[in-house]
């Protein structure tokens, strides 16, 4: 199914406002999709991506600043994400040893463990992408890095 058939809208200014509306639709489109994965488990899109990161930082702890600098969606509020996963036991939050004003924060075994499930369920979420083949895919990620560039 195309745009128009998706929006119900068959004449757009030009190219360029058509893309722009494509990519906001694709974008819904993607995070309706992602909160029906990540619902079941009681996460968020932002507290998934907070998980994602500190997996990658593992076993070092990271600062709420790298939190930041890290996340797809920057507008999140990372203090208040890692508050909500602290309280659901998949994150350590602990006062940083050479600078007191920071916070020093580490996924959790539970965290680990709950990413190590959702990466079967995420392979499944992530074959949306097969209806492409890798080469278009390249030509996909370089065209939104120079569209964003």
């Amino acid at each position: 199914m195309g745009l128009e058939e998706d929006i119900k809208q068959t004449k757009f200014k030009d190219e360029y406002s058509k893309a722009v509306i494509n990519l906001v639709f694709t974008n819904n489109w993607l995070t309706e999709r992602q909160n029906k994965v990540f619902k079941p488990h009681g996460l968020t899109v932002a507290q998934f991506n907070v998980l994602r990161i500190l997996r990658g930082q593992h076993p070092k702890a990271v600062t709420i600043n790298l939190i930041i600098e890290r996340m797809l969606d920057r507008m999140s509020n990372a203090s208040r994400i890692v508050d909500k996963l602290e309280k659901k036991g998949l994150v350590i939050r602990r006062q940083c040893q050479t600078d007191r004003r920071a916070v020093d924060v580490q996924i959790s075994d539970a965290g680990l463990a709950l990413l190590a499930e959702l990466d079967n369920v995420l392979e499944d979420w992530y074959s949306n992408a097969k209806n492409l083949s890798e080469e278009e895919c390249e030509v996909l990620n370089g065209l939104l890095d120079k569209f964003r560039g």
